[in-house]
């Protein structure tokens, strides 16, 4: 069904694409002027909507630079929250807004980094007060590819593996007929790109697309399960301690294969389990459903994703005789040193 409303909606990928590149076009030649702020700005972002990893690779680089002591913070739109405007989400100590309020990712990278978050869906805005409310000295920017009233010291662009090998297919059609928020030749603006995985093995790109990539920095990275979390104490468990248990799964994410795949192959029965759209804000009757399908399928457990688990951590109350977990995913690169390497010298030389 859906597919059949994308090819309805074909005749307007004409205007978008006019729309795109006109756009482009006016800040290549800088009749747009993207604004400097007093800071380093790595922009993480993709080409396509939604699924290729832009959260975990924000995280990736957040804690290498916390690692070498940079005075590291976080900026995003905030996607899916009830709020508008400016927040400081979090001082790097404590969190001073509700997921509500900073949105799903915003609220658990905050746990998850204690390093200074906020959100604003005017960037260039949202950093000059980031700074003066944090004093940090390099900002990343979650999702900001397309962003360009901000300059940027690093763009970073992700690509999701499974979408490059579906060359020629209409996913890769720009919007609103595919995925693409941009076509393939907007890669020439980003200094660093990834080719994430998930959990599936390499390969390379084809042969169609490679022209895209040629004489650029290209990693290539894939999803490392870091274990099962308890959602309300944080304990952990390790991953084998699941295997052969009958759980209810659950998760509202923009491609849930890769979150499937990582529980069946480290043998997580994933035969019962609720798929709701990205980003889902949980009600009642949500939860209440969930409730349900977990004592008619006599579950052990509820699992889901860690962005979905501080969403649900609301109702707390509503589950309090049910266990339920989160998965911790990680992305891992096959050259971080050198990935990180690379980080600091594109930071350094555009200063």
């Amino acid at each position: 069904m859906l597919k059949f409303f994308r090819v309805m909606l074909s005749p307007l990928v004409f205007v978008y694409s006019f729309i795109i590149k006109v756009r482009n076009w006016f800040f290549d030649k800088n009749i747009f002027s993207a604004v400097k702020v007093n800071a380093n700005v790595i922009s993480v972002g993709n080409l396509t909507v939604g699924g290729s990893g832009k959260t975990p690779t924000v995280m990736m680089i957040a804690s290498y630079l916390k690692s070498i002591n940079k005075n590291v913070g976080v900026l995003s739109r905030g996607y899916g929250r009830s709020s508008l405007g400016y927040i400081y989400v979090s001082d790097g100590k404590n969190i001073n807004s509700t997921v509500d309020e900073c949105g799903d990712e915003m609220y658990f990278m905050s746990e998850e980094l204690k390093i200074p978050t906020a959100v604003s869906e005017r960037r260039a805005d949202g950093a000059r007060q980031f700074i003066d409310d944090a004093g940090v000295d390099t900002i990343i920017l979650d999702d900001a590819f397309q962003h360009r009233w901000i300059h940027r010291n690093v763009d970073v662009v992700i690509f999701d593996q499974n979408f490059l090998y579906k060359s020629g297919q209409i996913e890769q059609s720009l919007l609103p007929l595919g995925l693409m928020r941009e076509p393939f030749d907007s890669v020439k603006r980003a200094d660093i790109i990834i080719i994430n995985r998930k959990f599936s093995e390499k390969i390379e790109i084809p042969d169609k697309l490679k022209k895209y990539f040629e004489n650029k920095n290209v990693f290539t990275g894939y999803y490392q399960a870091d274990g099962i979390y308890d959602v309300k104490t944080h304990h952990f468990f390790n991953m084998n301690e699941f295997q052969g248990q009958k759980s209810l799964v659950v998760c509202g994410v923009a491609l849930p294969f890769s979150f499937l795949n990582a529980l069946e192959k480290n043998k997580i029965d994933i035969t019962n389990k609720m798929i709701f759209p990205d980003h889902k804000n949980y009600t009642l009757k949500e939860v209440q459903d969930i409730r349900k399908k977990f004592y008619e399928t006599n579950s052990y457990s509820v699992l889901t994703t860690q962005k979905d688990a501080v969403k649900l951590n609301k109702f707390s109350k509503d589950l309090d005789d049910i266990d339920i977990f989160y998965l911790k995913i990680e992305l891992k690169l096959d050259e971080q040193d050198l990935f990180n390497e690379q980080i600091i010298k594109t930071m350094n030389k555009t200063k």
